[in-house]
């Protein structure tokens, strides 16, 4: 498999944490940066419309590493 392209796993990561700060302040510009990146990681070269495996790492790893703890 072929590595992660680094700029899909910086959007990934900005998108992971601008949803976070969605989550604990709703802000317009968080919205607008949400839809951005949601749009740089869906269109992506990589996928070429496509679902591959290398997309759901990227996916499981985001949802993994987000801190559980704070969210009780």
């Amino acid at each position: 498999m072929r590595p992660i392209p680094d700029d899909l796993a910086r959007a990934v990561d900005e998108w992971h944490a601008t949803y976070r700060q969605l989550a604990a302040q709703p802000r317009t510009v968080l919205r607008r940066r949400l839809v951005k990146l949601s749009g740089e990681v869906l269109f992506h070269p990589r996928w070429h419309g496509r679902r591959t495996p290398a997309a759901s790492a990227l996916y499981a790893g985001g949802y993994r590493a987000r801190d559980v703890s704070a969210a009780s």
